[in-house]
């Protein structure tokens, strides 16, 4: 076997990046958002054993909406991308490009088994740039076949070492090739396949038989005239050893999928639900269209599902001719290879063996596969066609009449193969670039409508989407995806009526409820979150929640462990006010995943409506426990222990917080909240410090510039806090305590009589019966020696608050002053107090700090799905509330506070008797 040189590699390796260098400047799509994106076994959060529990996609192998794919060390890739750059797509590409540079230079050894030189450099050249690899090299989620195809390629070169001298058996390759196998199997399925490769190499290569030999040698052994040869029986030995690793690899696999295969709808692959002889006539058209893809790649598409290539129902259609074709050109290779000794035979029987043992799994001969045609699967296959290819240019390169035209022949091929690639690559920039494209090739397909209408919907041009999604329903009228897309986006534009009525045409495509059926096995899951969405939709008209109610426990009656339905019939019992029969929604979603932070969050919401904390706090932090960046269980369980009044929940509420904020650094509320903590811990400075975040985030934060006023006043800082209660006012006018804030330090600090006069009487035109107002302006009259008028408002305000001893009592002081002819002589103390009968300030019951979010009562809602249903995390924001139920430690304040203003009561009546 001839190694390969340096120089080799470099042009390689320089061909390679010269064809993919802008991949690199492509994003995630397609199947990279589900794989990449939505895939939390990506994140270092999540257990490295989850990995070899779940699918490619991240779903449960157990669960039956699981596709079954495993492929751990795929993922695992990924996995290292994120650590590096997260979710940063450059990277990503940047190792797919390296991949595939690796690929082609194993390639290019493996063809120095079987041609020359010149030849092994072409075959190499040609795969390193064929169009048909854009899927699977600029398509993030063709790593699994480049990783599986370097463990591929490693452990066949590793069996063709496994001949010893005197054609003795070397085990130490054989062992490598099997833990090879085993790993190239971990990447993607198709690794096992290597395994045929290897014995048809050891049964016609390595040891140089032809199928004639082998039908001769079993006859004479069969007949008793001769016995099996030493050298046969240890070729015996090594494919019996191949072949019981492969099917205790098989067995393992069966027992991760759990003996169940993958459910895939009639829309993903039509002709795996046809009748026969349709489906078997379609089954084997595919293999000529694929192999036609290799030989003319000048028309790619990303999606060959649904109506992509129509069905070959007759005998009569004239398709049946290019299948024809194809298994006779495939059949006289094939006798040629197996009859004829040399190494011409050998080298078409091996690229033969590439092309056609690795596409096995993907040819839905021997069990359906969720796709009708998928260029990334050549990935393998077009090896054995390269090798082809190069050989039958050695062949004509040969003769002198055809070696300059041969030459610009493949010249051209490989400089036009280059370019198709580089320009393919852009196709995949976006989401919208690649499905527009594939709609230049096939305008049949109802999912790549879906998918445009998907790409210009993650844009918010609803309307444009809306007309893609339209078509889609027009392709195929049965497709419940392309309706439920529809109703979706007449929801986004606020057109309630047309998406109630698109809904109502996908679930009239459902199967219909048949008590005592089970539809599990035949309903696309995503396809149930119709119910889901019809219900969301009518649950914002209060009089219809009896009827979503019925859609969630449908959709439940169809599929038992549909752990969405639970997870929203949860929420709208919440609403329905039915906290108790929610828990029991919950928990029975709990039953099908426990390890779903989500449920425990919702679960301790029940728990605050039924007024237990302590059961919420500690499903609270059950959710943390499971997701440690869970955003609103951290920020809703450190609000309940603030609320609790417990002074040793603060620290771990303001920890809960300081890990919210940075989560969510551009939320305000988190850093209003870390500065009520801090004015409950009596830290004014760190108080200061974090209102003024959360307002330069949230210019007009209201709860935050009141509260930050108010802690200048009570800090003697009562100057500064009038420009933050002139942005306040600018922004809420009608804000009462504001203006009482306001008004007292106008009256106490700036002596602006007059300026506080126009607060009070503001309040007064908003409020007339507010007390405080009323009777702060009735110490404005007395301080503008308005004593009559003073009194008809002291009056006025013991009318509306006839038990408040105090205003009795001013209002004797004050006649007790109007009958007093030494009242002009007694001059008013500066240092008084005027607005205060009350406490000068806002009343002691009001002084208090005002909670942007008093209730953690924000549901982790399912999201409004698409055809492929994601459930998104909701974060509540409230708007500025008081807090309706006060602590023990509150009223304590509220008391204290109480105690301090009757004796600002006193000081002031002494003021008003002139002492």
């Amino acid at each position: 076997m001839a190694d390969i040189n340096l120089k080799e590699i470099t042009l390689i390796v320089g061909v390679v990046t010269a064809c993919y260098w802008n991949s690199l400047f492509c994003g995630f799509v397609f199947d990279d958002v589900s794989a990449i994106l939505d895939n939390k076994d990506l994140h270092p959060s999540t257990p490295l054993k989850t990995l070899f529990q779940n699918d490619f996609w991240g779903t449960p192998m157990s669960e039956e909406r699981s596709h079954k794919s495993y492929r751990p060390l795929t993922v695992l890739t990924f996995r290292l991308n994120y650590l590096f750059s997260e979710l940063k797509p450059m990277s990503y590409h940047l190792l797919n490009m390296i991949f595939h540079a690796v690929v082609s230079v194993i390639f290019l050894k493996v063809c120095k088994l079987f041609l020359d030189n010149r030849s092994s450099m072409i075959a190499s050249l040609l795969f390193a740039v064929h169009p048909i690899h854009t899927e699977a090299v600029t398509g993030v989620v063709g790593r699994a076949e480049l990783l599986s195809s370097i463990f591929f390629l490693a452990a066949f070169l590793s069996y063709t070492r496994s001949k010893g001298p005197d054609n003795s058996i070397v085990w130490t390759p054989i062992a490598l090739t099997v833990v090879l196998v085993a790993v190239a199997t971990l990447c993607k399925e198709q690794g096992i396949t290597v395994v045929g490769i290897c014995c048809v190499y050891e049964v016609f290569i390595a040891q140089g038989y032809t199928l004639p030999l082998l039908w001769t040698t079993a006859g004479q052994f069969f007949r008793g005239k001769s016995s099996i040869p030493f050298s046969m029986l240890q070729t015996l030995i090594k494919l019996i050893v191949l072949m019981f690793s492969t099917l205790l690899l098989v067995v393992i696999r069966v027992q991760v999928i759990q003996s169940q295969l993958p459910v895939f709808t009639r829309f993903d692959n039509p002709a795996a639900v046809s009748p026969t002889p349709t489906r078997q006539l379609t089954f084997n058209y595919l293999l000529p269209l694929n192999a036609w893809l290799l030989l003319n790649p000048s028309e790619l598409c990303c999606d060959w599902t649904m109506g992509t290539i129509p069905l070959i129902e007759s005998f009569l259609d004239i398709r049946n001719l290019a299948t024809f074709t194809f298994f006779c050109f495939l059949g006289a290779l094939g006798i040629f290879s197996l009859r004829y000794p040399g190494d011409s035979s050998k080298t078409v029987l091996m690229a033969l063996c590439l092309m056609a043992l690795p596409f096995i799994p993907a040819s839905n001969l021997f069990f359906p596969v969720g796709f009708v045609v998928a260029e990334r699967v050549l990935y393998v296959p077009s090896m054995g066609f390269c090798i082809l290819v190069a050989h039958g240019w050695q062949k004509i390169s040969n003769k002198s009449v055809l070696k300059k035209l041969s030459w610009i022949c493949l010249s051209m091929v490989i400089f036009t193969h280059a370019l198709k690639t580089l320009h393919r690559n852009w196709d995949w920039e976006s989401e919208y670039t690649l499905f527009m494209s594939a709609l230049k090739v096939n305008k049949n397909n109802a999912k790549l409508w879906n998918n445009v209408g998907h790409a210009l919907e993650n844009e918010k041009n609803f309307e444009r989407a809306l007309k893609y999604f339209l078509q889609a329903t027009h392709v195929q009228p049965d497709d419940i995806g392309a309706h439920m897309n529809v109703g979706r986006t007449y929801k986004n534009l606020n057109r309630t009526k047309e998406a109630e009525e698109s809904y109502m045409m996908a679930k009239s495509l459902m199967p219909q409820i048949i008590p005592g059926k089970k539809y599990a096995a035949r309903i696309a899951p995503n396809h149930l979150n119709v119910y889901i969405n019809l219900a969301n939709l009518i649950r914002a008209n209060e009089s219809r929640l009896e009827e979503a109610d019925q859609l969630y426990r449908q959709a439940i009656s169809m599929r038992p462990d549909f752990k969405q339905a639970y997870i929203s019939r949860g929420e709208l019992l919440l609403k329905m006010n039915k906290p108790l029969k929610a828990k029991e929604a919950y928990l029975k979603a709990l039953e099908l995943d426990r390890n779903n932070a989500d449920l425990w969050y919702n679960l301790a919401i029940v728990h605050i409506e039924l007024k237990e904390p302590n059961e919420a706090l500690k499903n609270f932090n059950r959710a943390l426990e499971l997701n440690p960046k869970h955003k609103l269980a951290l920020f809703n369980s450190a609000i309940l222990m603030q609320e609790s009044g417990e002074v040793k929940l603060r620290p771990e509420a303001r920890k809960r917080l300081l890990s919210y904020i940075n989560e969510e650094p551009q939320d305000a509320n988190g850093y209003f909240n870390l500065g009520m903590l801090a004015m409950d811990d009596k830290k004014d400075s760190e108080a200061e410090m974090w209102m003024k975040k959360a307002i330069k985030l949230q210019a007009d934060f209201r709860s935050a510039l009141f509260n930050l006023a108010l802690l200048y006043s009570q800090t003697a800082k009562e100057l500064m806090a009038l420009p933050i209660l002139e942005e306040l006012l600018r922004h809420y006018p009608d804000h009462i305590k504001g203006l009482i804030l306001k008004g007292d330090i106008l009256m106490n600090q700036k002596k602006d009589i007059l300026g506080a006069k126009k607060c009070f009487e503001k309040i007064l035109e908003m409020d007339p019966s507010n007390v405080q107002g009323k009777h702060n302006l009735c110490v404005v009259y007395f301080e503008e020696k308005d004593l009559l008028k003073a009194e008809r408002c002291l009056v006025e305000t013991l009318a509306l608050a006839p038990h408040e001893e105090y205003i009795q009592r001013h209002l004797n002081i004050v006649r007790d002053k109007i009958s007093s002819s030494s009242f002009a002589e007694q001059p008013i103390s500066p240092a008084g107090k005027t607005s205060g009968v009350e406490g000068d300030k806002i009343p002691t019951e009001n002084v208090q700090e005002v909670k942007s979010e008093p209730r953690p009562t924000q549901i982790v809602k399912p999201s409004d799905n698409k055809s492929q249903s994601k459930s998104n995390k909701l974060l509540g924001k409230n708007t500025d509330k008081e807090t309706p139920h006060k602590t023990t430690k509150e009223i304590k304040e509220i008391e204290k506070k109480r105690v301090a203003a009757l004796k600002r009561l006193e000081e002031i009546e002494r003021i008003l008797n002139g002492e």
